[in-house]
């Protein structure tokens, strides 16, 4: 039997016709204010400038100066103030936790059909800072390629094995996601790490991890746990059959209810 969520902002229409509405651009600058930031992996909170985003309590945001690049939770907004500029640093991004449309619930994870609902440049912001102008990546790949039913192919150390079931089993694999071919992935560890593969046939190829691992690692294994988990899930539970032309994306629930749920005021779930 189906189990899903669906998740709206806003819901419009009657019962048997419904249609999500997407949150319309601003038409007018944001306000100035004067906000105070969590930051869990600091466990402090402190204030600073924002002229860029019209932000609420319960945001998830990234600042300048010392804690650049450190994810931090809005607890209050200031709109009657009076600073000197120099002594504050700045909001510099707000990661975009709203969410529309259905999820089906798949074990530890929800698991969406439509590329539009939880991609993968939403979800990452919800991790890790934007990338700069000036950042500059490269990537390289040989010809290795591994059956997903048999991870013995990784090659991976008894040791990286442990300890990449351990990353599984504390669902630290936030998210994945295959388009068409092409996976990524979200692996949280002492910072969250970027995943990418290529898959198809039951075989996994092109297996890379943003770590400064130059072999395979503790969060590409976990990965691949999750990512065989999930695709057994679906195909048992919802008749999912993968096609080398679809697309399927998937976040633990713990992420999803953290960023996308936890601080909301407003929203709705709807259970069938």
């Amino acid at each position: 039997m189906k189990q899903k969520i669906g998740f709206w902002n806003e819901i419009q229409g009657d019962a048997d016709n419904i249609t999500c509405s997407k949150d319309e651009a601003p038409i007018s600058a944001p306000k100035k204010s004067l906000v105070q930031v969590y930051f869990p992996k600091r466990g402090m909170d402190l204030s600073y400038y924002n002229d860029q985003f019209d932000l609420q309590v319960g945001d998830t945001v990234y600042v300048d100066g010392k804690l650049e690049g450190l994810r931090g939770r809005v607890t209050a907004v200031n709109y009657s103030f009076k600073i000197k500029l120099s002594d504050y640093k700045r909001v510099v991004a707000v990661a975009d936790t709203h969410i529309s449309g259905e999820l089906h619930m798949a074990g530890s994870h929800l698991v969406s059909f439509d590329p539009q609902t939880i991609p993968y440049e939403k979800i990452i912001t919800w991790f890790k800072a934007p990338d700069k102008e000036d950042d500059v990546y490269v990537s390289g790949s040989d010809d290795h390629s591994f059956r997903l039913d048999d991870l013995s192919g990784m090659k991976v150390t008894s040791a990286i094995a442990e300890r990449g079931h351990d990353y599984y089993t504390e669902n630290r694999v936030v998210y994945l996601c295959i388009d068409r071919g092409h996976g990524r992935g979200i692996v949280e560890g002492t910072s969250p790490y970027e995943i990418e593969f290529d898959y198809g046939g039951g075989e996994i190829k092109n297996l890379t991890c943003s770590c400064y691992c130059g072999y395979p690692c503790k969060h590409t294994f976990a990965a691949m746990l999750q990512l065989r988990e999930t695709l057994k899930l679906l195909e048992e539970k919802d008749g999912f059959d993968w096609n080398e032309g679809g697309y399927a994306a998937a976040i633990s629930q713990g992420a999803f209810f953290s960023f996308a749920v936890d601080g909301k005021t407003t929203g709705s779930f709807v259970f069938r």
